[in-house]
């Protein structure tokens, strides 16, 4: 397969105060995300989640080590305007992202910066409004959208710019759980349908669930990294984090503590009644 994404050696930390020591985020971070994959990256405020997300495209550039994107090295400046078109952001709050009075415009905004001609211009904002459900919202003002119609505008003006990856930090962290299964809807959409790699930074262990791989932080390094059925049966270990996991697998290892024996891996609430009626059943 092909790597999409890959640090080495990373390592980062913030200025400190006057006086202060400045604390390391990373200290010699290696990763691999593949082309095609839907990651999920879990871990509580301060292990650095975000800022990871900020190396993935150049927000944010390494003070030691190399992050590598399709192969362009982030810290090459003659390299960094197609790092930023290979790899679109999706931040938090959808409003900090809105730049037009029209969703068209909005979508519009990256690729006109990006000097794409008017007409390609059209088919790109027709076609990721569509792709994110909302052709029918293209002449609304972005003010009066739901949250999580917002954030998926948002997501539409990254597809516009036709990235092979996109990071989402946290994109649902302000929308209610309508609004979250909108965005977490089109995420998985646009990966299995367009095979855009995703990214998602989050907090929610039930988005996670759905992502093809799950990586666990912690104080800057990686603490499990597996497929979510591999990472969340580690109840203790993500205890031990001061994580949670998903409801069905939690309802699952207390009754393994009362003395049954099922399986933790079963994630869905389909998965896990199956796994309790074959119990009583036995």
């Amino acid at each position: 397969m092909t790597t999409a994404i890959e640090t080495k050696e990373l390592t980062f930390s913030y200025p400190a105060d006057e006086g202060d020591f400045s604390l390391p985020v990373f200290e010699k971070l290696n990763l691999t995300i593949e082309e095609g994959s839907f990651v999920a990256v879990l871990g509580h405020n301060g292990c650095g989640k975000s800022t990871l997300a900020k190396q993935l495209n150049a927000v944010l550039l390494p003070e030691g080590g190399k992050v590598f994107v399709y192969g362009m090295d982030t810290a090459d400046e003659d390299q960094l305007l197609e790092i930023r078109r290979t790899v679109g952001m999706v931040f938090q709050n959808p409003d900090n992202q809105m730049v037009a009075n029209v969703v068209e415009e909005d979508v519009a905004f990256a690729p006109e910066n990006l000097g794409v001609e008017p007409a390609e211009i059209r088919r790109r904002v027709d076609e990721a409004l569509k792709t994110v459900g909302m052709y029918e919202f293209r002449m609304h003002a972005p003010h009066l959208l739901s949250g999580g119609q917002k954030q998926r505008i948002a997501i539409a003006g990254v597809i516009a710019m036709r990235p092979k990856c996109i990071v989402l930090d946290e994109p649902t962290a302000m929308l209610d759980p309508h609004g979250r299964e909108e965005v977490i809807s089109t995420i998985e959409r646009l990966n299995r349908e367009s095979g855009i790699t995703v990214v998602l930074i989050t907090h929610h262990m039930t988005e996670a669930c759905r992502a093809d791989r799950v990586i666990v932080m912690q104080e800057g390094k990686i603490l499990t990294d597996g497929s979510p059925k591999e990472v969340f049966s580690q109840v203790e270990l993500l205890k031990s984090a001061d994580l949670t996991v998903p409801a069905t697998t939690a309802l699952l290892y207390e009754l393994n503590k009362a003395g049954c024996e099922l399986p933790l891996d079963a994630l869905s609430t389909e998965e896990c009644a199956q796994a309790l009626c074959a119990m009583l059943k036995a």
